[in-house]
């Protein structure tokens, strides 16, 4: 439970996501995407397009694949 050990678990999530954001601030989204998979991975929308199967399956919309938006 993540209340009960408030200041690890913020320091877990931040040392297992602080180098996937800090590579999208060095090169940009899309290349960062481009060289990537786990960041492509982590695409939901883009533009406007869902670009996550299961996302678009919840909601009953259509799904683009991301890698016609790159």
């Amino acid at each position: 439970m993540p209340g009960a050990v408030a200041k690890t678990s913020t320091m877990a999530l931040t040392n297992a996501t602080l180098p996937y954001a800090v590579e999208i601030a060095k090169k940009g989204w899309k290349k960062a995407m481009k060289d990537n998979p786990e960041i492509k991975k982590g695409a939901n929308v883009i533009k406007g397009k869902i670009t996550f199967q299961g996302v678009a399956d919840a909601f009953g919309l259509k799904f683009e694949s991301i890698d016609h938006l790159l």
